[in-house]
């Protein structure tokens, strides 16, 4: 996937060694996507549901192959049980991941 140039988005933040993602997750959708911004979050519509973290287990087994990293590299930080949540992804620059979480 192409990468965007430019100022990243609000959702993504540049760290140290990674980026982290600012997500709003909705469980039990007809599939899995990526289905734009809302309130500065980026919005992934989840197939799983949830429940005993399957959902949490889908959005890192996505966001994984989305990004090309592997899974141990994305971590949940914030918002285990929340529908808002933030993710902490290493080896990836907040560019490269903003490129390939673009919505469009």
């Amino acid at each position: 996937m192409a990468e965007r140039a430019g100022p990243t988005p609000p959702y993504v933040t540049p760290e140290r060694d990674g980026c982290s993602i600012t997500l709003r997750v909705i469980p039990r959708a007809g599939r899995t996507v990526i289905a734009g911004v809302r309130e500065g979050a980026l919005l992934v519509r989840l197939a799983a549901p949830p429940v005993e973290g399957a959902a949490n287990e889908a959005l890192v087994a996505f966001l994984a192959d989305r990004l090309g990293v592997p899974r141990r590299h994305v971590s949940l930080v914030a918002g285990t049980r929340a529908r808002d949540k933030r993710v902490r992804i290493a080896g990836i620059t907040a560019a490269a991941a903003a490129g390939r979480l673009s919505p469009a």
